[in-house]
This record gives C-alpha cells, structure tokens and sequence, in this order.
C-alpha cells in the first residue's frame, strides 16, 4: 500500500510517499480502506517536533473508509461497513496510507447521506467542538460564549453546536472569513488582526462579559481571556492553559475545562474510549439530518499533503482540508 511517513526529521518537506505491507488487524482492531483522511495542526506538529526518521508511523488522525478486515472478538462490526473515526495518539497506523488499522470499538458507522469526503474532516475537529460544547461546557441556553477561531475547523463546528444550544455567539477571524463565521451562525465576527477582540467583546457584552470561551489560540490569549469571562464564566483550552497566577480565588467564581480528546484514547479507560464514538454517531446523525452543515472542505490528493499542511502551519486555510485515496 501507499503511505505518507516522515524520512526527514523536523520537516514537513521531509513527508515521502513510500510502499508498505498491508498491517494485519490484531484481536479487537478492524482493518480500514482509507477513502478520506482529514488534515490537523497535530499532523505539523508531529512533524515539527519528531527527531528521528520514522516509517513506522503513519499520519493522519481524521479517518473515513470501509472495513476491510475484522479482527477476532469484534461483534459489531463487518467487511463492507461505512465508518469513520478518530485515531489515537498512540495507533501508528493513520490516514495517510491506502490502509489503516484501528480498535474496533472507537469506530462510528456512517450514514448513507454522509458523503466520505466530509466525514474525512470530523473527528479532530468535531469531535472537539462536541465534547468542549456539549459535554464540557454543558451551556444554558441565552448566554454567550466567544469562540476563538470561528472560521477554523474546531470554531467551524463550535458556532454550530454552540447556536444549537441556544446561545450567542461572538467569535474571532480573519476579516476575509467574517462573512463565512456569520454564515455558520455567529451573531457578532471579530477581526482579530484589526480588532481588539478583548475589547470588542465586552462592548458587545455591555461590560458583562462573556459566559463561556472556547478558547483555541495559546496561553497568552487564554489568560487575557480571563478578564473578559462573566462572573461564574467556564472556559475551555485547547492549546494551552492561562497563567494561574490569574485566577484569584473567591474572585469570579471561573471554571477551566481542559480539553484532551484525541488523549483520551491512549487513556486505557473504555468507556471514556467508548464515548469517543459515541461523539461520531451523534455528529455523523447532525450531519445526515442536516442540522449542522461541514466546514468549507478544500479536497486535494495524497501527494499533496504535505503542501497543504504547510499551508495550514502558515494560517493560510479556511475550514477544513481532506485528502481523497479513494
């Protein structure tokens, strides 16, 4: 098979195509024909970050395909099934190859109405979105959440499911993606390269501040995020935590919610594996009803991956992108 792996450390122009054995699924994995495989900020950094050649492992953690093969002790699943999933940190056998192997209980089957190459791009950044909003945040419908990022892949689906939830939204772009944050459904875009966004937003708020924060940027913006969040305010992190020396206690009565999801699945916890999936079939059920749309797909080939993810370290992508193998 074909597969995307790292010959040059510390390089993303170090991604080679090369020829490898079919993996074999063990007990409790299943085999999957790669159709679409979803592009992260984590395939960049890997790659930043890796000392050493490796053609061993395979990046990609957005996974959309049909089983192949099933393994001894999965019930659940068969040959010729439509799924989709997010990989583990720890599973060396990503997208970016003709053929990938995962454990058959982070699987979700995908709807019939739910095009591969949209499913390629959920995980990730859905999966993200729906446990920070929905499981973590918990919102109560009519206040307000600031999501960094909005025309990203995370703040893509974030928008959505933060409306669906009945709240107002504010988020932050760039000034040529405002028209699409207020497509998905933000009720106030920020330009955060003109705009203050800090500043902007407590206007917005009227000098309340916000209820909720997705916070997607880094520590430094997540710590002046602190001083914008309502009293009672949650936010959650997913690059990195504020200062802590800014919490003060019996101050605001803040929550701070650490996000982990593709962690969680090297975690050793099956139902906190388990729930994993169970994030994939309510957004593949969102997805086939329609009540949240996908992220603009830009749809490119194996090869040009690589460029692609350049592109992405470079801040230059709106949405999502996807690499076809079938």
């Amino acid at each position: 098979m074909k597969a995307l792996i790292i010959q040059e450390p510390k390089s993303i122009e170090g991604l080679r195509i090369i020829d490898k054995e079919k993996p074999i699924p063990k007990k409790g994995e299943v085999r999957i024909k790669v159709l679409s495989a979803g592009l992260n900020p984590s395939d960049f950094q890997y790659v930043q970050y890796n000392e050493v050649a490796n053609e061993e492992r395979v990046l990609g953690i957005d996974i959309c395909g049909i089983v192949d093969s099933v393994g001894s002790e999965v019930n659940h699943l068969k040959e010729g099934d439509r799924v989709y999933y997010l990989r583990s940190i720890d599973n060396t056998h990503g997208g970016f190859a003709e053929y990938a192997i995962t454990p058959a209980h982070v699987v979700s089957i995908l709807p019939e109405n739910v095009p591969t190459h949209v499913a390629g791009v959920v995980p990730g950044a859905g999966y993200t979105a729906y446990q920070a909003i929905v499981q973590k945040l918990r919102p109560v419908s009519g206040r307000t959440i600031l999501i960094h990022g909005g025309a990203g892949g995370v703040g893509s689906f974030a928008i959505q499911l933060a409306k669906l939830a009945g709240l107002k939204v504010v988020t932050s772009c760039q000034g040529k993606d405002m028209d699409y944050v207020t497509m998905l459904g933000a009720d106030k875009a920020i330009d955060f390269k003109s705009e203050n966004v800090h500043a902007v937003t407590m206007e917005w708020t009227n000098q309340r501040g916000v209820d909720y924060i997705l916070s997607t940027v880094g520590p430094e913006v997540a710590t002046k995020d602190i001083d914008i969040l309502a009293f009672g305010g949650e936010i959650v992190v997913t690059a990195g935590f504020p200062d802590f020396n800014r919490f003060r206690f019996y101050d605001k009565g803040l929550s701070l919610h650490e996000m982990a999801t593709g962690a969680v699945l090297a975690s050793g916890d099956r139902q906190l594996e388990e729930n994993i999936a169970l994030i994939g079939n309510e957004l593949a059920k969102l997805l086939a009803e329609q009540i949240i749309s996908p992220p603009r797909i830009t749809c490119i080939r194996l090869e040009e991956v690589p460029n692609y993810l350049k592109m992405m370290e470079q801040g230059q992508i709106t949405g999502k992108v996807v690499a076809i193998l079938d």
